[in-house]
C-alpha cells in the first residue's frame, strides 16, 4: 500500500495549528482590555460632552479618563472580598457572583453614593498649602494616576490591596510634592498607618470567633441536626442584624443621617425578626437531613448569598468617592477657578464611578476573587459565612471608636483568621481530640501527630506564600502610590501648565 503521508506538509499544517491556538488565545486575553479602553474612551467622549465650551474642559475630559481607569481597577482589586468568600464556599457561581456585585454595587453608588467629598481626601493635605487651580489640579491628577497604576499592579500580582490607602498614599505624595512636609496632617496619617493592624486584626478575631462558636455548638456536637436548628436561625439573625446596622451607618448616610445608637436599635430590631422569620425556615430545610457536616453546609448558602449583595451595595455607597472624588475636586476647580474643601459630585462623573467600577470587576474580578476565596485557605460556607459577618461587624466597632479601617484588610484579614484558627483547632483543639476519640472508638493523646518538620508545612491551612505576598503589599501601597504621586506631580505641572 502506497504512503500518502506527507511530513513536511504535515509539519507546515501543525505549525499553522499551533499559531491559529497561539492568535486565539491572544485574542481572548486582549478582549478584556479592550473593553475597558473602549469604555475609558467613552467617559471621556462623554465628559467632553458634558462640559462641552467650559473653561478648563480639555483638563474635565483628561481627567475624566483617568477616573475611568481608576474605577475599573477598584472593580478589579478590591470588590474581590465582598463576594471572594461567597465563591470559594461555593455558595454561588463565579458569573452569579459577578452579576450581582456588579449589579449591586452600581445601585450603592448611584442611590446611596456620597453626594459631596472631601477634595483633599479626609483632611491629608492642608487645602490652603495648596490655593492655587494649577497646583491642585496637577496634585489630584498625580494622585489619581498613580494609586490606579499601583491597583492595577497590585492586583496583576495577585495582592488585594485598600483603594482607600493607595488614593491616600497618591494625595499625600502629590501633597508633598508640590507643598512640603509641613503640609500632611501627619496625626491623620498616622491614625491611618494604624488601620493597617487594627483591621486585619480585628476582623481576623471576630471571624475567627465566629467559627470557635459554630464548631463548638454546631459541628462538634453528637445531634449537628438539633443544634443547627437552634443556633443557625440566631446566627442568621445575628448577621441580618448586623448588616441592617451597617447599612444604616455607612450605606445609607447620602439618604438619611443616621447615628451609631440608632444604627444599633435598627439592627437589633431586624435581627430579632429574621431571627424569629428563620427558626421555622431552618427547621424545614433540615428535615432529613443526615447528621454530617455536609447537610450543615447548605443552612449557610442563601445567607452568603444576601451578604454578598449587601456587602457590594455598601461598599458602592461608600468606595465610589476613592475613584470620584479627585475627579469631582477636578471638574469643580477645571470649570470655577477655586479650590474647595468640599465639593458636589455631578451625576455623570458618579455615573464614571459606578459603571468603571462594576465594569472592572467584570472584566479582571475573577483573579482577586479565586485568591481571596479560594487561595488563601479552604472556605466552606460556614467559614465564609464568619469571614461576611466579621466585615460588618469589624466596620460597625472601628465607627463607634472612630478608627479608620479598610474594607479590604477587614475581609481577607477575616480569611487569614479564618485559617489560621483551623491550622490552631485541627492540631491542639482539646474538643475535637474528644470528639474523635469518641466517635472513632480511639484513645489517641493527639488529633493529628505530627513527625516532622516538612509534614507539619504540608498541613497548614493557610498558603503561607500568598500570606507574606499580601501584607508586604499592604506595607508599601500608602509610600509607593506616595512616591509614584509625587513624581507624576511635576510631571502633570508641566502639562497642565
Amino acid at each position: 500500500m502506497q504512503n500518502l503521508k506527507k511530513p513536511t506538509l504535515d509539519k507546515d499544517l501543525d505549525k499553522l495549528s499551533y499559531m491559529e491556538e497561539a492568535a486565539g488565545s491572544l485574542g481572548r486575553g486582549l478582549i478584556g482590555p479592550g473593553i475597558a479602553l473602549v469604555f475609558i474612551v467613552l467617559c471621556a467622549l462623554g465628559a467632553g460632552a458634558s462640559v462641552s465650551g467650559s473653561p478648563g474642559s480639555v483638563i474635565i475630559v483628561a481627567a475624566a479618563a483617568i477616573g475611568a481607569y481608576m474605577a475599573l481597577n477598584i472593580g478589579a482589586n478590591d470588590v474581590a472580598n465582598n463576594v471572594g468568600p461567597a465563591v470559594g464556599s461555593r455558595a454561588m457561581t463565579l458569573v452569579t457572583a459577578l452579576l450581582i456585585a456588579a449589579i449591586f454595587e452600581s445601585a450603592g453608588a448611584l442611590i446611596a453614593g456620597g453626594d459631596v467629598v472631601s477634595t483633599i481626601s479626609k483632611g491629608i493635605i492642608d487645602p490652603a498649602t495648596v490655593a492655587s487651580p494649577t497646583v491642585f489640579t496637577a496634585a489630584m491628577m498625580a494622585a489619581l494616576v498613580s494609586s490606579a497604576l499601583w491597583i492595577n499592579l497590585a492586583t496583576w500580582i495577585g495582592a488585594p490591596v485598600s483603594t482607600t490607602h493607595s488614593i491616600v498614599g497618591g494625595v499625600m505624595g502629590a501633597g508633598i510634592a508640590a507643598a512640603g512636609f509641613y503640609s500632611v496632617n501627619w496625626p491623620t496619617m498616622g491614625s491611618i498607618a494604624a488601620s493597617w493592624v487594627i483591621s486585619p486584626i480585628l476582623g481576623g478575631i471576630i471571624a475567627a470567633g465566629f467559627l470557635a462558636f459554630i464548631k463548638t455548638f454546631i459541628i462538634y456536637q453528637d445531634d449537628k441536626i438539633a443544634a443547627a436548628r437552634r443556633w443557625v436561625p440566631v446566627l442568621i439573625g445575628v448577621m441580618a442584624g448586623a448588616f441592617a446596622s451597617y447599612l444604616a451607618l455607612k450605606g445609607l448616610k447620602k439618604i438619611i443621617k443616621i447615628d451609631m445608637p440608632i444604627s444599633l436599635v435598627i439592627g437589633a430590631i431586624v435581627g430579632a425578626i429574621v431571627w424569629q422569620i428563620m427558626r421555622p425556615i431552618i427547621r424545614r430545610q433540615s428535615e432529613g437531613m443526615e447528621n454530617r457536616n455536609q447537610s450543615l453546609r447548605t443552612l449557610f448558602s442563601v445567607p452568603l448569598v444576601c451578604s454578598a449583595a449587601l456587602l457590594s451595595f455598601a461598599h458602592g455607597a461608600n468606595d465610589v468617592a476613592n475613584a470620584v472624588g479627585p475627579l469631582a475636586a477636578i471638574v469643580h476647580t477645571a470649570e470655577l477657578g477655586d479650590v474647595a474643601s468640599k465639593v458636589s459630585i455631578p451625576l455623570w462623573v458618579m455615573a464614571v464611578g459606578a459603571f468603571g467600577i462594576s465594569f472592572g470587576l467584570l472584566l479582571f474580578g475573577p483573579k482577586l476573587i479565586a485568591m481571596v476565596g479560594q487561595q488563601i485557605t479552604k472556605l466552606n460556607p460556614m467559614r465564609a459565612y464568619c469571614v461576611s459577618l466579621s466585615a460588618a461587624i469589624t466596620v460597625i466597632i472601628a465607627s463607634g471608636l472612630g478608627l479608620p479601617v479598610s474594607s479590604t484588610h477587614i475581609a481577607v484579614g477575616a480569611v487569614f483568621g479564618v485559617g489560621f484558627f483551623r491550622e490552631w483547632f485541627t492540631e491542639r483543639s482539646k474538643l475535637r481530640l474528644e470528639y474523635v476519640n469518641k466517635h472513632d472508638g480511639t484513645e489517641r493523646k493527639e488529633v493529628r501527630p505530627v513527625r516532622n518538620r516538612e509534614e507539619q508545612a504540608r498541613r497548614h491551612l493557610v498558603r503561607r506564600a500568598h500570606f507574606m505576598t499580601i501584607v508586604a503589599a499592604w506595607v508599601v501601597t500608602v509610600p509607593a502610590a506616595a512616591v509614584l504621586s509625587a513624581a507624576l506631580y511635576f510631571v502633570m505641572v508641566k502639562l497642565i501648565a
